[in-house]
């Protein structure tokens, strides 16, 4: 390999522009480990990088792309070598690294997971951010003693990456879950093939103003932030835990103290990217056997070319894609 396809964004001006480049290794970020890239999949992180709709990268130009799965082409750290199949989210690939966006990429050792057995490269994409995001969340939530019997868990922006395999997930660990979208009667069918037990239309609610309102929920999973956010806090159950996953609605968070020393709810925040490695392998682990989510052929809507990239992270951000999207670079 000498050359490869890669889509690179640049800054021009105070904006930023992506397009598709040949680029050699040596054009790429410093790492330990070459990988021959397989599968990739969007996230709304990337789709907000590559449309130059927010400000994702940490320096230009930059590959995107913050998931990828492939085959190790060479390395000079001790623990991969050529030929093993790893994969990598989050660990800032996509952002202050080149990611997964090219036929090749150069990454530090340290980003890299073996890919366990009972996983194959596309199903760990079909997974990617969005699901060891949700599982994380799942992992938090019951270190901080969530159980069934507390209520249903409330999962925001569900037809999403993350949401979808949240629903999934928390279904197979015995939780009651109800999907809050603002797609109900659209998406119902697709929500309720993947286990949610109840839709809530998100136009239909009364968010209210006190400091505390009913309280409906056992715990929740949030991708919204902003009001909704604000919402859950003062509608969930004594004891309760809502996890913090995204900011689609609004990065501000306007609340009280009240719902956490009243009612003792906690809010955790999830922040996958630079998870402890001991973390990340054991989510992983866990992804590929008891916790690998049963509807996976149901969450990916839809498999890509990398020349069908820009376009779609545009769909993305518009709010008109369900599920997730695969990105096909070699393929298994």
């Amino acid at each position: 390999m000498s050359t490869f396809k890669a889509l690179r964004v640049h800054q021009q001006d105070k904006s930023t522009v992506a397009r598709f480049e040949s680029l050699s290794v040596d054009d790429l970020s410093r790492g330990d480990v070459v990988v021959r890239v397989a599968w990739s999949g969007i996230n709304y992180k990337d789709a907000l990088a590559v449309t130059g709709k927010g400000r994702i990268l940490k320096g230009y130009p930059k590959v995107p792309g913050i998931d990828l799965a492939g085959i190790v082409e060479s390395s000079s750290d001790p623990r991969y070598h050529a030929g093993d199949r790893v994969l990598a989210t989050g660990c800032n690939i996509g952002e202050a690294l080149d990611g997964g966006y090219a036929e090749y990429a150069r990454l530090p050792a340290s980003t890299l997971v073996a890919l366990p057995e009972g996983l194959t490269m596309r199903e760990a994409m079909a997974i990617g951010t969005a699901g060891f995001t949700a599982a994380m969340a799942l992992r938090r939530m019951l270190e901080n003693h969530q159980a069934p019997d507390m209520g249903p868990i409330a999962i925001t922006g569900p037809t999403g990456g993350v949401g979808s395999i949240a629903i999934d997930l928390f279904k197979r660990a015995g939780f009651t879950v109800h999907a809050v979208t603002g797609k109900a009667g659209v998406a119902d069918d697709y929500l309720k093939s993947l286990g949610a037990d109840k839709i809530v239309s998100r136009q239909d609610l009364n968010l209210g103003t006190r400091p505390l309102e009913s309280a409906l929920w056992g715990g929740a999973v949030d991708n919204l932030g902003g009001e909704t956010l604000a919402w859950l806090t003062r509608t969930t159950r004594p004891w309760g835990n809502i996890a913090s996953i995204g900011l689609a609605q609004s990065h501000e968070l306007h609340t009280t103290v009240m719902p956490f020393i009243l009612r003792g709810v906690s809010l955790l925040g999830i922040h996958s990217v630079e998870c402890p490695r001991a973390w990340r392998e054991a989510i992983w682990r866990n992804l590929s056997t008891d916790l690998k989510p049963a509807a996976l052929d149901r969450i990916v809507a839809r498999e890509i070319a990398l020349d069908d990239l820009p376009a779609v992270c545009e769909e993305l951000i518009a709010g008109t894609v369900t599920g997730r999207t695969l990105v096909r670079i070699s393929g298994d």
